[in-house]
């Protein structure tokens, strides 16, 4: 190859910048940019080092990446372009300049910010190397925007990202002029060969509204099967479905070849009453219930910078679960044996409500673990979790991917929509997306109109 051909090949490689919110969404992220270069700021690395102590799951990130790049550079120097891998095309360096000669980020928005520093890498880089393409990579948006206001590309961090979030599998679908003799055979036997029946999902798990002028049916498909079973609208726990989705999720949660469920919604729809209700429906098939959620700590806090003991740091947090659970022992108001059985799986931890940082390391063995507020996971925690599970174990997770409480997370890039996406034809998975609110009327008059 000509001296020019080489040059011209060098050239074509683009230099990525990553920021520190990159980093602590995926510690890996500096090994997902193919043949290109990664830079990462020296700043990246005194922000890390202030994330490293502690249990949340942006510590294990930064602990993760720092040994990552420790145990590459050996004998590097890491201010130099060096492979991070024996067989990876592009390298790595950490950018020390942060003084760049032409436009300076820290004199047009501010001196000590660390966000116009990481900036001005990016812009020293970028006068480095004329000939080639530096991009930052931020899921910060606004620090996107100022690097493009210096007239520098910038872009999120895609790996992990789903296309269309408007466009993510729902797990149902509704037909119409559907055939009446399948119908009528559904609820006359209970279930339907499915081999030859032409269905818009037959590589999913999937559930379906079948109809036929007056004539109605819900079915769930099973992929494995192949066939189409009739769901009764059965109850959980005294608690009954509302609608034909609910009916779905419980069909589901209770399915015992269904090992892993998805239930994303709006507030309102029922998704963590019906996992909580499912689960006590089944509390004699597993060793114990396990309901938590993530906290979304405040600055670089967890809960332990909180008042009062374990239990008075995250009451909070873990209020709507004990509300549902108090809905659902509402339900047996007047049956006092019922009441104390919940009562008594509740004192002996048989029910086990706690934040996902207290549960880590657990053993997932025989447990009904229901994640709620799934939507403020990366799918990194998501993988987390899903690898911990040990035999009969059934896992949920629950969400509205549109309310997110945690930085860099969107509706794309959350834990829960990367789930729906590539879990969705897997046999041992099913999703359903409850739409209709049944809080009240005066709760879905604020999804409806305002």
């Amino acid at each position: 190859m000509s001296k020019a051909a080489l040059q011209e090949k060098k050239s074509s490689k683009k230099i990525f910048v990553l920021d520190t919110s990159v980093i602590l969404y995926d510690h890996d992220a500096v090994n997902n940019f193919q043949e290109h270069d990664v830079a990462v700021p020296i700043l990246v690395l005194e922000e890390l080092d202030n994330f490293k102590s502690g249990n949340d799951t942006r510590n294990f990130e930064a602990r993760n990446f720092i040994r990552l790049i420790d145990k590459a550079s050996k004998n590097h120097l890491i201010n130099k372009w060096f492979n991070l891998k024996k067989n990876s095309l592009g390298k790595f360096k950490v950018v020390l300049d942060e003084h760049p000669k032409k436009v300076n980020a820290e004199k047009l928005f501010g001196d000590g910010k660390f966000d116009n520093r990481i900036l001005n890498s990016a812009l020293a880089l970028k006068e480095e190397n004329p000939k080639r393409k530096v991009i930052l990579v931020s899921k910060d948006i606004c620090l996107r925007l100022k690097a493009k206001a210096l007239d520098l590309y910038a872009e999120d961090y895609e790996t992990g990202k789903i296309k269309n979030a408007d466009e993510l599998y729902t797990g149902k679908t509704e037909i119409l002029d559907f055939s009446v003799e399948i119908i009528d055979e559904l609820k006359n036997n209970g279930n339907v060969d499915a081999s030859n029946l032409i269905l818009p999902y037959t590589d999913s798990n999937h559930f379906y509204v079948l109809k036929n002028k007056k004539k109605s049916v819900i079915a769930f498909y099973d992929k494995v099967a192949k066939n189409l079973r009739y769901i009764f609208q059965e109850s959980a726990f005294n608690i009954f479905p509302r609608n034909a989705e609910q009916s779905f999720a419980i069909d589901a949660l209770l399915n015992p070849d269904i090992k892993l469920v998805s239930i994303q919604g709006n507030a309102g729809t029922g998704k963590t009453l019906l996992a909580l209700a499912t689960a006590l429906e089944q509390r004699k098939d597993f060793r114990q219930i396990y309901i938590t959620r993530p906290i979304v700590p405040l600055s670089n806090k967890d809960i332990g910078f909180l008042p009062g003991d374990v239990k008075a740091k995250i009451d909070p947090y873990m209020a709507p679960i004990w509300d549902n659970l108090k809905f659902i022992r509402e339900q047996f108001a007047g049956d006092e044996k019922m009441l104390f059985k919940i009562d008594e799986l509740i004192r002996t931890e048989k029910i086990q409500i706690a934040p996902l940082a207290f549960i880590r390391g657990r053993t997932i063995t025989k447990i009904f673990f229901i994640v709620d507020e799934a939507q403020n996971l990366t799918p990194h925690e998501v993988k987390t979790i899903i690898s911990r599970a040990g035999e009969h174990t059934k896992i949920v997770f629950t969400g509205d991917i549109y309310q997110i409480d945690t930085p860099y997370l969107d509706s794309e890039s959350n834990g829960l929509s990367y789930l729906i996406e590539n879990a969705k034809k897997h046999p041992l998975y099913a999703h359903i997306t409850l739409q209709k609110g049944e809080r009240s009327e005066l709760a879905n008059l604020a999804i409806e109109l305002l």
